[in-house]
């Protein structure tokens, strides 16, 4: 039952609907039927006139439904009941298919009408997932755009001998129909890593759309990177007077996968999802020309520097600031790779639930480690913190916090040297005492890898000096070892990989580059 408060927002969203959308459920005896018969009748009754909610159909072992415009084929399938985070999901299906709300810019329209179709797709989710609605929303538009394309977003929780059988233990999960449920994508992924992930499993028709794209003028600054660095250098170039570009695969970055935010100066806590959507509400109240969803594929140094883009599209400029930030570090170890999703995962928030009451290994004892392990004891069986160093190196009240947990464990001094698994899920992780070589493998049913971050510099390697870690080296005013090519934020080498420090950072390179143009002219 919708309250009145909400009922009241969707009244205002789809009182301009252009045209009549229909719900249509299946007939289904699951006992959580009539639970979503509520949800959906409550939803057309926001827009009588222009939403229109049916059950009809074959009926359904899972409560199920579509939505499309009428008299129009469903692109946009839910099996199960999208609450929770998945709510916006269902709002915003009704919105899009009716051609409103806010859509993928030309340039990756194009690229997503080119995939060679027929797309089917299935997302597995958990309604507590706050990654699974990115995914799950950006497929449905995928859904909208191309000619042969449809996506079913499925509850895990409901389709347990799905998941079950096709060995999903990580959300969001994406499987190919066409490809015998191969896996297309798991974890958090934007529409740019979709796109990329569909042109490798689907392949893509060839374009001339390149000689299409709109010619731009250079920029005095373009800035690669969306994170806090990122949208600080943007917004203070801009504020110069300087003409300036922002490309970033989503404005936010590693903030959009930080949950809670205590330390964040004038801030007392806000929410990664939160901080991320302020951000690029404070870059879009400036004359920045944002460039999101995109794949930088090459920079390159000349005269100006050169930003080539994913999709033909190519930028330049008098001055480049690389704020692209850091990833999830991986183990790089056997098995890794081949069990991301079935066991080996890098979010406790989204796949710890799959834990329940079962055995995890969580592999790194830094916060974020300890962190995971804290949470996951709430979930799981049993946690036993993997961690290379003679100590553990959280904080002292973290690592208090653990040690009072009664179903923990902590294995120091000890390298994780392959991850074991019976080809469908994993089973156990091989660690090596590095005192004495002794090997010997935990029976385990998940391992979070918590290792730190590793920067992004892959696309300016070979442009500036990096360090033996593949940090960007600056100098105190964010300048790299090659004129006109500036860097802030985690991808440095400043110290102490902070929000806070990459905004003044980002600040800083802009400050400089345009210090630097001053005293060039």
């Amino acid at each position: 039952m919708l309250d009145a408060s909400l009922s009241a927002q969707l009244q205002q969203l789809y009182r301009d609907l252009p045209v009549t959308i229909v719900i249509r459920q299946r007939p289904s005896d699951h006992p959580k039927q009539d639970e979503l018969t509520t949800m959906l009748a409550d939803i057309a009754a926001t827009a009588p006139e222009k939403i229109v909610h049916r059950v009809e159909g074959e009926g359904a072992a899972i409560p199920s439904f579509e939505v499309a415009v009428e008299g129009r084929s469903a692109t946009i399938l839910f099996k199960g009941i999208p609450g929770g985070h998945e709510f916006s999901s269902l709002v915003l299906a009704v919105l899009n298919s009716a051609g409103l709300g806010k859509k993928p810019d030309e340039g990756l329209q194009g690229r997503i009408r080119r995939l060679k179709g027929p797309v089917r797709l299935r997302t597995f989710v958990s309604l507590s997932c706050h990654n699974c609605p990115e995914v799950v929303q950006a497929l449905n538009q995928m859904a909208l755009i191309h000619p042969d394309f449809v996506h079913e977003m499925v509850d895990g929780g409901l389709a347990e001998s799905e998941v079950e059988k096709l060995g999903i233990q990580g959300v969001p999960t994406v499987v190919s129909t066409i490809h015998e449920n191969a896996q297309v994508s798991v974890g958090r992924a934007g529409l740019v890593e979709l796109i990329d992930a569909l042109e490798e499993r689907y392949g893509a028709e060839a374009s001339e759309a390149a000689r299409d794209l709109p010619a731009r003028e250079p920029y005095d600054v373009v800035v690669v990177g969306g994170g806090p660095a990122g949208a600080s250098a943007a917004i203070y170039s801009v504020r110069k007077g300087l003409r300036t570009a922002l490309v970033a695969k989503n404005v936010g970055g590693q903030v959009l996968e930080t949950v809670g935010i205590d330390n964040l100066i004038g801030t007392t806590h806000t929410e990664g999802k939160k901080l991320a959507a302020d951000i690029l509400a404070h870059v879009r109240s400036y004359p920045v020309e944002i460039l999101d969803n995109r794949r930088v594929e090459a920079i390159e140094n000349g005269e100006l520097r050169t930003v080539r883009l994913a999709g033909g599209e190519v930028l330049q400029a008098k001055s480049l600031i690389v704020a692209t930030g850091a990833q999830w570090r991986e183990l790089n170890v056997a098995g890794e790779k081949e069990y991301i999703g079935r066991g080996v995962a890098f979010c406790p928030h989204c796949d710890g639930p799959f834990y329940k009451d079962k055995r995890v290994v969580v592999v790194g004892g830094g916060n974020s480690g300890i962190e995971a392990a804290i949470d996951l004891a709430g979930i799981c069986g049993s946690v036993t913190v993997v961690e290379f160093m003679n100590e553990l190196k959280a904080d002292k009240v973290l690592v208090d916090n653990l040690k009072k947990l009664p179903n923990t464990e902590i294995v120091l001094h000890h390298r994780t040297a392959e991850i074991v698994g019976d080809g469908s899920r994993v089973t156990g992780i091989k660690v090596v005492d590095r005192g004495t070589d002794a090997e010997k493998t935990i029976p385990v049913d998940g391992i979070f890898i918590q290792i730190g971050l590793v920067p992004n510099s892959g696309l300016v390697k070979g442009l500036v000096d990096v360090n033996r870690f593949g940090e960007i080296v600056v100098d105190d005013k964010c300048r790299t070892s090659t004129k006109g090519i500036y860097a802030a934020g985690d991808v440095t080498t400043t110290p102490y990989k902070q929000i806070v420090i990459s905004m003044g950072e980002g600040a800083k390179a802009a400050l400089a580059a345009f210090e630097d143009r001053i005293h060039a002219a």
